[in-house]
């Protein structure tokens, strides 16, 4: 999971309200059981402590939630009377979860919230190409590319000028997919998006796949649903229905293969080779890595016993110790009592670093990692027990 979104809550002194609240319901009666679960949520923080002012800004946040089939949910951050962040959820959260906490309770979304690999999908047709941001919170404009506008149709005669005025053709449509590819590049770098969707004619998106950068093609797939041509994929018509669904599938594969391969870096690197170990584990180890901004990648097992461990943390995000009296060490002299799971999200956010969430089964004795926390290094613990 990208956590850039989240910055707006690290940046900002707590405590916080945290509320993950279930939209999904959307029938007549649906309003009145939405206000009754907003004062409830409300009524939960208040007996944890929160301010009425937070309780009022979240109570009024929840309830002007619109019914809604997606999002099927909303995540609300609140502090000092603000409601300062409400992410969509993809997953219902089962009703309402409230709490009142040092730090934001980002953890569960993980569960809610999803993986949301971008997704740059580009309409492609002989003399261009528009483009379009998608993930899970919607799609926008990425703007688009006009190629050369003639000539782009073939004639049917065998005749020598004519077959001349064909190689012509054939020479623009290789110009227009080689300044397509080259504008897709660009607009990867700029969005930083995971994954390319080409959508046109079968030629026209074989054209500018093969003049995609190697390291782009891996990242791409096409889609014969849709096009370009205005009325191709009207909205909730079934054509429009099938790219989504086309898309969402792309989506996902690539979420699997993410994890998997974040698994299996995980189990090799995790074994220390000539005292070097490229991965951390547990608790302890994970605090002293985000203390060095060593932390790549984040793993959370969200079934995890350390998740809920409690750990000590300071206003900085790399201010995390075991024991309260360790951070007073790290020039925080009013330490608070947070989850694992959340003050280690925040240091991750706070460097740049990713957050993958692991789902095994609860009877899986190879579960990793051990306790639910683990992280891939950005650079290894030296030192470690000699390797074989």
């Amino acid at each position: 999971m990208r956590l850039g979104f989240l910055n707006p809550l690290f940046e900002r002194p707590g405590p916080w309200a945290t509320v993950y609240f279930d939209t999904s319901h959307h029938d007549q009666s649906s309003a009145e059981e939405r206000e009754r679960a907003a004062r409830e949520a409300c009524r939960r923080l208040e007996r944890q402590g929160a301010d009425q002012d937070t309780c009022r800004a979240v109570y009024d946040a929840l309830c002007a939630l619109p019914p809604a089939v997606e999002p099927v949910g909303r995540a609300v951050f609140a502090t000092h009377g603000e409601v300062v962040l409400d992410p969509p959820l993809t997953v219902p959260p089962g009703g309402a979860q409230a709490c009142w906490s040092a730090l934001p309770h980002v953890g569960p979304l993980l569960d809610f919230g999803g993986e949301d690999p971008s997704c740059l999908v580009a309409y492609i047709d002989r003399t261009g190409a528009d483009f379009e941001l998608r993930g899970a919170r919607g799609a926008t404009p990425a703007g688009g590319l006009s190629g050369q506008q003639w000539p782009v149709h073939r004639t049917a005669t065998a005749d020598w000028s004519e077959r001349h005025f064909q190689l012509k053709v054939e020479n623009t449509w290789e110009h227009n997919a080689a300044r397509i590819a080259d504008e897709l590049r660009a607009r990867q770098e700029q969005t930083d998006a995971d994954l390319l969707v080409l959508v046109g004619d079968a030629r026209e998106r074989r054209a500018v796949h093969d003049r995609l950068p190697e390291q782009l093609r891996s990242a791409t797939v096409e889609t014969e649903h849709g096009g370009r041509a205005p009325g191709s994929a009207p909205r909730g018509t079934h054509a429009a229905r099938l790219l989504d669904q086309d898309v969402e599938e792309a989506r996902a594969r690539h979420t699997r293969h993410h994890v998997d391969e974040a698994v299996e870096r995980f189990r090799a690197e995790r074994v220390p080779v000539d005292g070097r170990l490229d991965a951390a584990e547990g608790v302890p180890a994970l605090i002293d890595a985000a203390r060095e901004h060593r932390i790549d990648t984040l793993l959370v097992r969200p079934d995890g016993a350390d998740v809920y461990r409690e750990v000590w943390v300071g206003a900085d995000p790399d201010q995390l110790a075991l024991r309260r009296t360790d951070i007073q060490y790290l020039g925080d002299t009013r330490p608070a009592a947070a989850r694992a799971d959340d003050a280690l999200i925040r240091s991750a956010a706070a460097t740049g670093a990713e957050v993958v969430a692991v789902r095994t089964a609860p009877d899986d004795p190879d579960a990793v990692p051990v306790g639910g926390l683990g992280a891939l290094l950005r650079w290894p613990y030296e030192g470690g027990p000699a390797g074989p």
